[in-house]
């Protein structure tokens, strides 16, 4: 594997970043829309039921964590899409490039943005509604690893079927986690969903990524059983996709 090679993928990429508004848009704009929207409204909910503890920490630290698998994925599928658009993917592939040489620098093009992205979601939060995400420190760590890296099997995942039917479904890109969302007990416990709703949860690696989350956020304690099962989870569908 060449360094060089993957690096000039993501200054490519990068390149893109600087020039292109609606990069900008993807990457700070939408989570801000987000932030605004959720939040205002969480601090509604607050305030009409006050038997509902921290609905604001839930909802916005779901939000904000949500990016991060959002982000990830999305540098895979549209990237891959970029390449399509400006007819470059015979060009890249004719070079020296390998296709894991390409998986690696989007899947660190996808890190560097979602720092970039998680880190004003963060300010953004804590200066809009007081909330720190980040209070319970490092043990949100390991959680943040897991959804980086369902963020990338959802990507690949998106990317073949894409590479298979065309530009035609090309909306997936972006659109195509959010088939997840529901299982994944971004804003919600698994145990408020129907029964049926549950068993689909009990196979997405997300549910228990938020689930233990919230765990860390109001108890302070990691809950390594839900850490475990989204690691093998994670672990089997990357491999496998």
């Amino acid at each position: 594997m060449s360094k060089g090679r993957v690096m000039a993928v993501i200054w490519r990429h990068l390149y893109n970043f600087k020039h292109r508004a609606d990069r900008w848009v993807d990457a700070f704009y939408w989570p801000a829309v987000d932030i605004f929207l959720w939040g205002l409204t969480s601090v509604y909910i607050r305030d009409l039921a006050t038997d509902i503890p921290n609905i604001v920490t839930i909802l916005l630290t779901g939000l904000v964590y949500w990016q991060v698998v959002w982000r990830s994925n999305y540098e895979i599928g549209v990237n891959l899409l970029e390449e399509i658009w400006s007819d470059n993917v015979v060009n890249m592939f004719s070079s020296p490039l390998t296709v894991i040489e390409w998986m690696v620098a989007v899947n660190l093009l996808g890190v560097i943005k979602m720092i970039l992205t998680i880190g004003f979601a963060f300010s953004l939060v804590f200066f809009l509604y007081g909330v720190n995400v980040l209070a319970v420190g490092w043990l949100m760590l390991p959680f943040i690893v897991l959804l980086l890296m369902n963020g990338w099997w959802i990507g690949f995942l998106v990317a073949g079927f894409i590479i298979r039917f065309g530009s035609k479904i090309q909306t997936l890109a972006w659109s195509g986690v959010y088939l997840l969302a529901p299982f994944s007990a971004i804003y919600y416990p698994v145990s408020s969903l129907p029964v049926w709703a549950q068993k689909a949860a009990g196979w997405a690696p997300l549910s228990y990524v938020f689930e233990g989350m919230r765990s860390v956020l109001f108890l302070g304690t990691m809950d390594q059983a839900n850490l475990i099962k989204s690691g093998v989870l994670t672990s089997v569908y990357l491999l496998v996709w």
